[in-house]
């Protein structure tokens, strides 16, 4: 379904050879290959964002450095999915596993709740990137859950981008999709699990997680009716993790979501930005303190190796965003901010 035929190739050849010096070529059933030189510099390469949407929906087009030349390569995509699926079910298992211990006494299925609306959260999240991008012709793979014994028993989702970005506005379009649908889940799995009665057995003494309050998470609470002394519900939880996730995502340093959504907005001064980010970062976790504060410091770090990086431009890095978009893309910062929370964990002991 939706193969290219040799018309078609040869049409697209000869599109490409009023904009590139085509020095060799290979076509097969399923991809063309160009080794080129443009003829008008970075202008040359804006006529791929054209062809992109003359292709069938399983094809995409990508650029390779080749000894000083450019290979343009549009190729079938493999639609390989076990991967995808080994890795979900992995995934379930563990935080259903991590989840099951948040009842007082081992609880297999609240745990398997807790496992629900937290991949519901994180696959809002992801599935925003992919559907839009797909809306937009980029290859993309399906998410990838990364299961793994943390506090709650994953280390989230990421999808994987290959080929072209055509413009700012695919950039913005795919960036801002995935915190903004996050958000929107996280949200109502919060709601709902703040108005679910928790408590859970307790025996002798211990430990009490106690989690931050970021201000989107304070409104939310205030609407649900839930006080503030009383435990959470590990649905919410899961609310609180997808906020918590989102502000994280939102940093507007190199390949993260905020980094992708600055880059579209402001262009290449956004890599200035990128390389101030991480030193207030590192500052607010010395301020900070505690385990919050090492957990900054370590972001802190991590962005600053991200930072190192220019963010790659689309195809077409000339033509600006709208205004509607400019205005979307602050509505989304503010939002991330209002996620924000300084010191998220602390330990109180029960007695």
């Amino acid at each position: 379904m939706g193969e290219l035929n040799f018309d078609e190739m040869y049409k697209i050849m000869e599109i490409l050879e009023n904009y590139f010096y085509i020095y060799d070529y290979k076509i097969n059933e399923t991809s063309l290959q160009f080794y080129v030189y443009p003829k008008f510099g970075k202008e040359s390469f804006k006529v791929l964002s054209t062809i992109l949407p003359k292709l069938p929906k399983n094809y995409g087009i990508e650029l390779k450095p080749t000894h000083g030349h450019v290979l343009i390569e549009i190729k079938k995509e493999k639609n390989g999915k076990i991967l995808n699926i080994i890795l979900l079910i992995a995934t379930v298992i563990s935080t259903t596993l991590t989840g099951s211990t948040f009842y007082g006494k081992f609880d297999l299925i609240g745990g398997f709740i807790f496992s629900l609306a937290l991949m519901f959260v994180l696959g809002s999240h992801e599935m925003g990137h992919y559907l839009v991008a797909k809306r937009w012709r980029m290859r993309t793979s399906l998410p990838y859950f990364i299961p793994f014994p943390t506090i709650i028993g994953t280390l989230g989702a990421v999808i994987k981008y290959k080929g072209i970005i055509p413009n700012r506005r695919a950039l913005f379009d795919v960036g801002v999709a995935g915190p903004l649908t996050g958000i929107a889940a996280a949200v109502i799995v919060l709601f709902i699990g703040l108005k679910l009665p928790f408590k859970p057995e307790i025996h002798g003494k211990g430990e009490v997680l106690l989690l931050g309050n970021s201000p989107l998470f304070s409104l939310i609470a205030t609407l649900a009716g839930f006080k503030s002394n009383s435990f959470i519900h590990p649905i919410a939880f899961a609310g609180w993790i997808g906020l918590f996730v989102t502000f994280i995502n939102l940093i507007p340093v190199g390949q993260l979501d905020g980094g992708h959504i600055l880059r579209a907005m402001i262009g290449k001064y956004s890599d200035v930005v990128s390389r101030i980010i991480p030193f207030l970062l590192i500052a607010a976790g010395l301020y900070i303190g505690s385990y919050s504060g090492h957990f900054w410091i370590m972001w802190g770090l991590i962005t600053m190796f991200f930072s190192l990086y220019p963010h790659p431009g689309p195809v077409d890095d000339d033509t600006p965003l709208d205004k509607k978009r400019y205005a979307i893309g602050i509505l989304t910062f503010i939002l991330g901010l209002a996620c924000f929370t300084p010191e998220f964990l602390s330990y109180s002991e029960i007695t």
